[in-house]
């Protein structure tokens, strides 16, 4: 194995374990509304099937759920660099057919 596989096999060993450390996710979004009527309003917002849904959260909700979400942020972003990572291994150790052009970094989504 060369350096440069040895290096992403290293890299994605890496963003492995990253992962697995994640705790609860959720998408979304949670917005503290400062006071309302009764007390402090906090609010999670999603889309289901093109429409938005919101819900009353308690603090201790709200908290949770804005924890969740960065959670959920950061997985997602895990999980694009481990897809660029798979998809140039893929490409640069496997046979492939012949093509008249090069496959640029740009359609291998690697860029």
């Amino acid at each position: 194995m060369n350096r440069n596989a040895t290096q992403v096999e290293t890299n994605y060993a890496q963003l492995r374990a990253r992962l697995a450390k994640v705790g609860w996710i959720s998408n979304g979004y949670v917005q503290d509304r400062g006071p309302g009527a009764g007390g402090p309003c906090y609010q999670w917002t999603r889309k289901v099937k093109a429409k938005t849904v919101s819900v009353a959260l308690s603090q201790e909700q709200y908290l949770a759920m804005k924890q969740a979400i960065a959670n959920w942020r950061e997985v997602k972003e895990i999980l694009e660099q481990m897809q660029v990572l798979s998809r140039q291994t893929i490409f640069q150790t496997l046979p492939h057919p012949s093509r008249r052009k090069r496959l640029t970094k740009k359609v291998l989504g690697l860029v």
